[in-house]
This record gives C-alpha cells, structure tokens and sequence, in this order.
C-alpha cells in the first residue's frame, strides 16, 4: 500500500513540475516544419470578436455554397484505374454492404447493362470514378435502374484494394467483374 502511494505521489509531482515548467515560459521545441501554409489567419477569424473581421480575411478560404449540386462534383476522374479485365479475389470485408464500381466508357455501360438485375437485387450502391458531367452521370444511372450512384474519386479505394481496372463489384466476401 505504501508503494503505491509513493507512486501516485511521485506521479503527481512530476505533474505539477511539468506544468510549473511549462507555464513558466520554457521554450518551445520545433521538432518538424515541412513548410506549408501558416494557420495563423484562421485562428484570427475564429477568435475574433462577433462582429469584428479580422485585417487578414483574404488568406481564409471562401465559405462553401449553401447547397451543392451534381455538378459541382464534377468532373470526376481516377488515374489510377481504367476500364478493362478484373481477375476475381477473395476479400474478408464482414459489414461490407455491396459496392459495384464503374466509368462514362463502353465496357462499364455494358457491364452495368449486363449486371442491373443481380446489382440492384443485391441493393448494390455504384461508385461512378470516372465522369465529365451530369449528362454522363445521368446515362450511367439510367442503366442502373434506380440504384444509387454516386461520382467520386476513386483512387483511395484503388490503393487500398491494389486495383488497376474496373468495371468491378466489391462485397463483403469478394470482388468480381
């Protein structure tokens, strides 16, 4: 018992210490700076006074729009796939819902085509990676019969699942063409 209370006593003194160095104005250590950009003008906008802009509002970002479209998401490009042959591979993906993965090109609207019926009995959501605009979009989608689709990037999925072509399905236990 006596142990464990030297311990806690020891730890709370280093503590305290630690804090009392601190606020005693020990220098502070850079470890890393990789450059970038300072983020100073964003914590002046942040700890202005309501109703007060700061005198540096032109380093801030301009605020989003108050609603987004379809085609602000576009276009929608991944450089890391393109359309072409996909060798089946187990996946242990458990909770995966089915995620079907496709392209404004040829082989993913045959593909699409030729898989609507299986894709939307297994409630599959489709991953657009690679669309110029809304009138793309809109076709692909009116192969899809209803299912939803949505335009994104691609390219993290890619990495993460070492993929190269698509038009793909991913479920929970695999992917496929």
């Amino acid at each position: 018992m006596k142990t464990l209370f030297r311990q806690t006593l020891t730890v709370s003194i280093f503590a305290v210490l630690l804090t009392v160095a601190f606020s005693a104005g020990a220098a502070l250590i850079v470890v890393g700076d990789l450059g970038g950009e300072p983020a100073a003008p964003i914590f002046d906008a942040v700890n202005a006074d309501p109703g007060k802009v700061p005198a540096n509002t032109a380093a801030l970002p301009p605020p989003p729009p108050l609603s987004l479209s379809i085609s602000d998401m576009l276009p929608v490009s991944t450089p890391e796939m393109s359309p072409g042959t996909v060798a089946a591979r187990p996946l242990n993906l458990p909770g995966m819902p089915p995620v079907f993965v496709v392209g404004d090109d040829a082989f993913s609207r045959q593909w699409l085509t030729q898989h609507a019926t299986v894709l939307s009995r297994m409630q599959a959501t489709g991953m657009v990676i690679s669309v110029r605009d809304e009138q793309g979009l809109n076709a692909l989608r009116q192969l899809a019969q209803g299912m939803p689709m949505v335009p994104v990037s691609g390219g993290d999925l890619a990495r993460r699942l070492a993929l190269t072509h698509y038009p793909l399905l991913i479920t929970a236990t695999g992917i496929s063409q």
